[in-house]
């Protein structure tokens, strides 16, 4: 099957974006991250290897990955490298009225992966298709069609979560191990974290670490070492009134030089800057 990198569409200066995929080789995000928007990963073929939050999961055919901002996350191939996949990325704004209460129901609530029934798999397939659809088309009043068939999708996922709450983390025995080497990383990131030093305290080889999670997460464990630490600082920007130098080294940094490069690598912005865009 060929691949297809479809366009991504936006609307309302990105408040709203969709895109579909299908590739047919192994890919993986750059490093993990986090962003200020919802994130709704729904896969149409295939299977994917998803990092959320310190937890591995196996999201299959029909399964929906709900990312709630700020949550750190990543996706990498898994052993079917065939995937096809509708993203989508929307801010509360985008929604109107009653419709934004929606968002304070669960599944919205925390970043989780629904496992989507067979018998409703073809109805969120649906709202995806006309959703794309209406992007590329350009019709009048698709912005508000495209939003009405958000608020359907967001209601259907808040029904299917009422009856089957949540799927379960990856049964393999490796993505297990990953999930525990994650959440040591996110209840230790103040610490001086080495390769050598996890390695030891879960029992396996640095070499063999390095490989695992590098394949099962899409980044090397130093960079996403790295990645909570600043995800951290950004929580502590936006929430605080601490000084930078202080936030540093509250998330593991012994130099500010070192933190305000790493900061600007991961985030794009230096602190301060960041500050002035996201606080409160």
């Amino acid at each position: 099957m060929n691949d297809l990198i479809g366009k991504k569409h936006s609307l309302e200066n990105d408040a709203f974006a969709i895109q579909h995929m299908r590739r047919s080789s192994s890919s993986a995000m750059p490093r993990a991250h986090s962003h200020s928007f919802y994130e709704l990963y729904c896969l149409l073929e295939g299977e994917r290897v998803y990092l959320m939050n310190g937890k591995v999961y196996t999201a299959q055919k029909g399964d929906v990955v709900v990312v709630i901002p700020y949550d750190l996350h990543s996706t990498a191939s898994s052993q079917v490298e065939f995937f096809e996949r509708v993203l989508i990325h929307f801010t509360p704004s985008f929604l109107r009225g009653e419709d934004e209460r929606l968002l304070q129901l669960p599944p919205f609530q925390e970043s989780t992966l629904l496992r989507i029934p067979g018998k409703e798999q073809p109805e969120i397939e649906r709202l995806l298709v006309q959703m794309v659809a209406e992007c590329k088309e350009e019709q009048p009043f698709s912005k508000q069609y495209v939003r009405h068939l958000l608020a359907e999708l967001l209601i259907r996922l808040n029904r299917m979560h009422a009856v089957s709450p949540a799927a379960p983390g990856s049964n393999h025995p490796m993505h297990q191990k990953v999930s525990e080497i994650t959440t040591y990383i996110h209840s230790h990131y103040r610490e001086a974290l080495t390769l050598e030093q996890m390695a030891k305290q879960f029992y396996i080889s640095p070499a063999y670490l390095s490989r695992v999670f590098l394949k099962l997460t899409g980044i090397h464990i130093g960079e996403y070492v790295r990645v909570v630490r600043i995800r951290e600082a950004q929580k502590l920007l936006r929430t605080t009134r601490l000084k930078v130098h202080v936030i540093a080294e509250q998330v593991g940094f012994e130099h500010i030089s070192h933190f305000n490069k790493t900061f600007k690598k991961v985030a794009g912005i230096t602190p301060v800057r960041y500050r002035q865009t996201h606080s409160y």
